[in-house]
């Protein structure tokens, strides 16, 4: 299926309150803008909270930021901390990729450092969510000096291909569906595409009700097939895998239990691979911890985080 490797991300990152219940965030404000290597980064950072910022990496490849608003969890984490979230090149509010932009792995590192610059940060947290979580790994190896603590969520395997998926062995008659969609979609149905979409985004959760609430926000979140399609081509080819025991900051490694998108396996062998980094399995999740174990999820991330502290 296309959308397997198409959708490594699709959600990256919760109120300590006893009921589990995910409000969407407030929608995001204007946001701020920087021009860097010749395209313009849309950002917003949530909260007036002083000290180390978040940095959230979203997944995709070619999804916005939006997908992740869809619980105020990110509100409650910024309560003690600036949490920036940031449309890739290509996608959302940042500016849309022209016939010669680049778009390949080493241009989405060099936005994330703009990024840091931008911020006046010497150092940051960084979360990377399925596709997002690839790119934190690769962010972490090109300049591990500026990382205070790094968080690896449901990601990709460092090694594109060799990520598990769970797909066949759950979803064997919906396959079949969502075949027949990518070929009326190859075939120029412009509405197949948003169909197969659909289809797959109801695959990710353990819970029926919070599914259904997220596909009811979906037609709010915004994806660039441009980027997906270059960024997958790119990484295609590249292993992470020799740099991971190199990692000498603090990591969280986590994933949901029953994460059907990316098998929890994955997660395994990437904590395994860095020495010390921690290992978390939410139990009643699938992609999408944040949303459907908000309370936990909190929790999880402000004990590994600690306090924001100073720049």
């Amino acid at each position: 299926m296309r959308h397997a490797t198409a959708l490594f991300a699709l959600f990256a990152l919760l109120a300590a309150a006893p009921a589990a219940t995910a409000r969407p965030a407030a929608p995001s404000g204007p946001g701020r803008t920087f021009t860097a290597h010749g395209v313009t980064i849309w950002y917003e950072v949530r909260g007036t909270a002083k000290g180390v910022p978040l940095v959230v990496c979203n997944g995709g490849p070619g999804f916005d930021h939006t997908y992740e608003l869809c619980s105020d969890a990110w509100d409650t984490i910024a309560k003690s901390r600036p949490v920036v979230f940031y449309d890739q090149r290509g996608t959302g509010r940042s500016s849309a990729l022209e016939a010669n932009t680049s778009c390949r792995l080493r241009d989405q590192i060099d936005d994330l450092e703009a990024l840091r610059a931008e911020l006046k940060a010497p150092k940051m947290d960084l979360l990377g969510h399925s596709w997002g979580g690839y790119l934190v790994m690769a962010y972490a190896a090109r300049h591990p000096g500026v990382i205070r603590h790094l968080v690896i969520l449901d990601s990709a395997a460092p090694k594109w291909s060799a990520t598990e998926f769970m797909f066949a062995n759950f979803f064997p008659e919906k396959l079949e569906k969502q075949g027949r969609f990518d070929f009326l979609d190859a075939i120029g149905d412009t509405a197949a595409f948003g169909e197969s979409l659909k289809e797959y985004l109801g695959w990710l959760f353990v819970s029926t009700a919070k599914r259904d609430e997220f596909l009811a926000m979906a037609p709010t979140f915004q994806m660039s097939r441009k980027v997906n399609e270059a960024i997958s081509a790119d990484v295609a080819g590249i292993d992470l895998t020799p740099m991971l025991p190199t990692f000498r900051f603090p990591v969280l490694v986590g994933t949901g239990r029953y994460d059907i998108n990316v098998a929890p396996s994955t997660a395994w062998r990437i904590h395994r691979a860095i020495p010390g980094s921690r290992f978390v399995v939410f139990d009643e999740s699938g992609h999408l911890p944040f949303f459907e174990e908000p309370a936990k999820f909190v929790t999880t991330i402000e004990e590994f985080l600690g306090p924001a502290g100073g720049r």
